[in-house]
């Protein structure tokens, strides 16, 4: 019998038009761009206009991926996206997605909540159904309209995130593709990254609209250490799952929080900076879109080619963390 694998086909990304500088937060906080800089490595990020949501993101770069995958909508099996910033609390975002894509045909829709580790979390998902040859092809997306969410008087976190999402279709293949992964979550650091209201938690209320409940909430200097250490171990863990070195990799795509996690995670792997993707200084961080992003910025600059080992390392709220290795 002939093993089957789930490959990448195809990936795209989209941006919204509007960028926001380091000089556009010094006029709302007290920051500069020296500071932000230094601490962050983001020298600018998109901000989502009017009309733009995570949805209408995602069809844009889920049209990109079609393409370049040479499919068509309608060849797609499921979508799975990752977004905790999606267009509403239900119906879930992919089935809007669904809709906007002209899909005419019932498929499986569904949303996963793991933040920064969503992409990587939906393409072992992808994998897995692939591998059971329930789907054939899959698309995947990592979509955030964080700028929504974020608090414009907080000077520590405001000018940490931007909006944007990356989308990849993943097919069934008789030549490998995806490798190996890790995943994992542990709830007892929940409270590190968390948005306090509007759930059944704690509805919205005046109150809680007052108290400026309804924006990200982030322990910043305990976040670095994990997302440090957990990024580094999890990269490790799929490596050895899939019978790799480190001396294997041609690229590392790490979830683009900012640059001193990117610098430490490189140095603790011992890996050539050189192969090492960052975009976080024009796009901030962008959640689950961050590392859909990166590959398809590499994959419109030429940068991937056929045969590269490929790993991919994040961590989100929850926390949740997880890579994943695959050959382009």
């Amino acid at each position: 019998m002939t093993k089957i694998y789930s490959k990448i086909t195809g990936i795209g990304h989209y941006l919204p038009s509007k960028v926001m500088t380091n000089a556009d937060f010094e006029k709302m906080v007290d920051t500069n761009d020296e500071w932000i800089k230094t601490r962050t490595g983001i020298s600018e990020r998109r901000f989502t206009t009017e009309g733009e949501t995570v949805s209408t993101m995602s069809i844009e770069a889920s049209k990109k991926a079609i393409e370049r995958a040479g499919i068509t909508p309608n060849d797609i099996d499921m979508i799975i996206v990752g977004t905790v910033t999606g267009d509403m609390r239900y119906p879930s975002t992919a089935t809007l997605i669904h809709k906007g894509l002209g899909i005419n045909k019932s498929i499986p829709a569904f949303d996963i909540a793991a933040a920064c580790s969503g992409f990587v979390y939906g393409l072992t998902i992808a994998d897995s159904f692939i591998k059971a040859q329930t789907a054939k092809t899959i698309l995947v997306i990592g979509s955030e309209n964080l700028s929504k969410f974020t608090d414009m008087q907080d000077r520590n976190t405001c000018v940490l995130f931007g909006d944007g999402a990356g989308a990849a279709i993943v097919q069934e293949s008789t030549e490998p593709g995806i490798l190996s992964y890790h995943i994992a979550a542990d709830g007892n650091f929940s409270h590190l990254i968390e948005l306090p209201a509007g759930g059944s938690k704690m509805p919205t209320t005046e109150d809680t609209v007052k108290n400026r409940l309804h924006f990200t909430r982030m322990e910043g200097r305990e976040t670095y250490k994990q997302a440090c250490q957990d990024m580094t171990d999890t990269a490790f863990a799929s490596l050895e799952i899939a019978g790799l070195g480190v001396e294997d990799v041609t690229w590392l795509v790490p979830h683009q929080a900012n640059i001193r996690i990117i610098q430490t995670v490189t140095k603790r792997l011992k890996i050539d900076p050189n192969k090492v993707y960052t975009n976080v200084d024009h796009v901030g961080n962008t959640s689950a879109g961050s590392i859909p992003i990166g590959l398809s910025e590499m994959f419109e600059k030429g940068l991937l080619k056929k045969g590269d080992i490929v790993v991919l390392s994040a961590l989100g709220s929850g926390l949740t963390w997880g890579s994943v290795v695959f050959k382009f």
